[in-house]
């Protein structure tokens, strides 16, 4: 029974490497559509250096073993964007987890301090049990649902403004980033290809609802 057993898990093992290399076959083949659709670049290879260049935006400083995959790239709606799927793995062995996520960058023409905007949850719960505090504002509602942190107050609340706080009452599943030169959305899994369009054009929503000051320096 027991090499019965070996071949049979073998087997098993085989089959689910070709079946994950088909699907991630499908899903370069879509995203690579996808930029030619919206009219940006493609490159499908394994991109280590991606992290070190953003390495200032917190979700691409987890982990090790970083590196994004399937980049979309070039200029959309008059902006410079990025879009690409992404991958990180914490501890070793038997303990080790992979995390597989899709991220949205749009370069701005101006620096700013880092500001980062997320759903609220436990783990931000958690990070403000440890120092890490969550800026509260008038919307109460905003508030309960958000978490807020950035080490310039004012900006957080320029950012958040009205028209902004509407707007992510309306989308509440969305994570921003914002910090040097980046404005960044990104989300706990790989998106399926069909949704990255909608996503980036929230990308660009959420671009549009940047105060005019803050990019003249009034």
């Amino acid at each position: 029974m027991e090499p019965l057993f070996i071949v049979g898990f073998v087997a098993i093992f085989i089959v689910v490497l070709v079946l994950g290399y088909i699907s991630s076959l499908k899903r370069r083949e879509a995203m690579a559509a996808m930029a030619a659709k919206l009219g940006l670049q493609f490159m499908h290879n394994k991109d280590r250096y991606m992290s070190q260049r953003y390495r200032f935006l917190d979700k691409l400083r987890r982990g090790s073993n970083r590196y994004a995959y399937n980049v979309l790239s070039g200029r959309y709606q008059g902006h410079e964007v990025l879009i690409f799927d992404y991958h990180y793995k914490t501890g070793s062995g038997k303990n080790t987890h992979h995390y597989y996520f899709s991220f949205f960058i749009l370069q701005l023409p101006a620096s700013f301090p880092e500001l980062i905007i997320c759903p609220e949850g436990i783990f931000s719960k958690i990070a403000q049990a440890v120092g890490y505090d969550d800026i509260d504002f008038e919307s109460h509602e905003f508030s309960r649902k958000f978490c807020v942190r950035s080490p310039n107050k004012k900006f957080a609340y320029d950012v958040c403004n009205a028209r902004t706080i509407e707007y992510l009452l309306s989308n509440t599943d969305l994570s921003i980033e914002i910090e040097e030169t980046a404005l960044a959305i990104s989300f706990n899994s790989c998106l399926s290809p069909d949704r990255i369009e909608p996503n980036l054009n929230r990308l660009i929503t959420a671009r549009s609802l940047l105060p005019d000051y803050l990019f003249t320096g009034r």
